[in-house]
């Protein structure tokens, strides 16, 4: 009898257990199906140069009133060096995920959280996964905005709201801006090295006259990792050397 109560036990125990990993299983296998983007990313240089994008970059078709606040910044900083890169200002978004001067990008991807570090300006972005995403309404409108992003599939859709105006920028938008991309791999270079592609559409009710969409594709660089961009060292270098000319001292560099 102590024997059979034994046996009953583990018996259901084991039920339980089994059970319990039934239960998980369709978790385990749908987080086993979703890509990892985790890497370094340079522009895709495939069809022999071309086709980093799907549709033509930068032609937004603006309002009156973001016209006119585009020729307005172009006026006031034509023939000088006031420009947003010049000043060590990030290009924000879409900028930063559009173009970012040509540097490369490199994803850390966690499942709460996905992390965009773009080399130039060391410009870093957070996108906010499922229940890490809280209520954009708490923070701060900044020129990336606030991203959050859900798994539909094979495939990551995120959405950033709060940015701020931006008439700096080859993709200039207003405060009321949203933007919506959809990051999955597309077909591998022929050598096989993995494509990202984004699909992306931002909206403006105040300075887009339509939608602006574009795909954005990058290829992957192998053992790489972005590099430190020190965009403010070489104007307060400058200074450093006057003070030191100033006070008749030789500046050490090394």
């Amino acid at each position: 009898m102590p024997v059979f109560v034994s046996l009953s036990n583990s018996f259901l125990k084991c039920s339980a257990l089994m059970a319990a990993l039934c239960t998980l299983a369709p978790v385990a296998i749908q987080a086993a199906e979703r890509p990892d983007f985790t890497g370094a990313w340079a522009t895709y240089r495939g069809n022999g140069g071309a086709g980093a994008f799907s549709a033509p970059g930068g032609q937004l078709k603006l309002t009156p009133d973001a016209e006119k606040a585009r020729q307005d910044f172009i006026s006031v900083t034509e023939g000088t060096n006031h420009g947003a890169g010049n000043s060590c200002v990030g290009g924000g978004m879409p900028s930063s995920m559009l173009g970012s001067g040509g540097y490369p990008m490199e994803i850390i991807q966690r499942p709460e959280q996905l992390f965009v570090i773009y080399e130039a300006h060391n410009e870093i972005r957070r996108i906010y996964i499922g229940d890490e995403a809280g209520d954009p309404e708490e923070f701060f409108p900044e020129r990336n905005g606030y991203s959050t992003a859900r798994w539909e599939g094979d495939r990551l859709i995120v959405e950033t709201t709060r940015l701020k105006t931006q008439v700096d920028s080859r993709y200039p938008h207003s405060n009321q801006a949203t933007i919506r991309e959809e990051y999955y791999f597309d077909t591998p270079l022929p050598d096989g090295t993995r494509v990202l592609a984004a699909d992306m559409v931002m909206t403006d009710p105040l300075w887009l006259e339509e939608p602006f969409v574009t795909t954005k594709r990058w290829q992957a660089m192998s053992d790489y990792h972005v590099l430190t961009y020190e965009c403010t060292e070489p104007l307060w270098l400058d200074e450093m050397e006057g003070l030191y000319e100033a006070a008749d001292l030789e500046m050490v560099q090394e």
